[in-house]
């Protein structure tokens, strides 16, 4: 993705409109709703129903768009220190090329940076849910933990990283924060358990 539309898609995703429209048939849809990756023009596109049911089989035979996965799974008991994480909050993202970039989310969007190859494929191994990682639609989420909480990893659907961000830049205040972004990041994560936490654990969960 490139920085353009990476940061298109963030303020997508903070933005509050009154009708959304699909980005294939311009049919409205609903505030939730599912989206798709665009491999060509590299960015997401808000999808209705019957289009997502078209590009879940297309995404199935690679084609141009791919249907971001509607589901997250909470990782537990892995270790992501070989990564160096230099932030408390960051998401991994595959490309196609098989390279890993981190994007450190901030008050001006992301941060970005290549992950050592090596490092990517030690956690890896230890965990078939990254190794099975989706290229683009699907990121690995880490928060290393604040005085409020924190220490979870999560495989979660692309977009709900653009949310995060969206919600990071929405919140901040001065140089530090301020003390709405830290309730607003805890409360993110609620939600992430409250939608995606009954995948948790299930060897058996799929990302559609």
């Amino acid at each position: 993705m490139t920085a353009g539309a990476l940061q298109r898609a963030i303020r997508r995703a903070g933005q509050r409109a009154a009708v959304e429209r699909c980005g294939m048939c311009a049919g409205r849809v609903a505030p939730e709703h599912r989206h798709v990756w665009d491999e060509q023009d590299g960015e997401l596109l808000c999808a209705c129903p019957p289009c997502s049911l078209l590009f879940e089989r297309e995404s199935a035979g690679g084609g141009r768009y791919q249907l971001v996965p509607a589901h997250g799974r909470r990782l537990t008991g892995l270790s992501a220190d070989e990564l160096g994480v230099p932030v408390g909050l960051v998401f991994f993202v595959k490309q196609r090329d098989g390279r890993v970039l981190g994007h450190y989310p901030s008050p001006l969007g992301t941060t970005e940076s290549e992950i050592d190859a090596d490092a990517w494929r030690a956690v890896e191994a230890r965990s078939p849910a990254l190794a099975e990682l989706a290229p683009r639609v699907e990121a690995f989420l880490v928060w290393t933990g604040t005085q409020s909480g924190g220490g979870q990893q999560w495989v979660v659907p692309v977009d709900d990283c653009y949310r995060l961000v969206a919600l990071i830049r929405r919140h901040w205040t001065g140089m530090s924060g301020g003390s709405s972004v830290w309730r607003a990041i805890p409360g993110f994560f609620e939600e992430l358990d409250r939608r995606h936490g009954r995948h948790s654990g299930d060897e058996r969960w799929r990302r559609r």
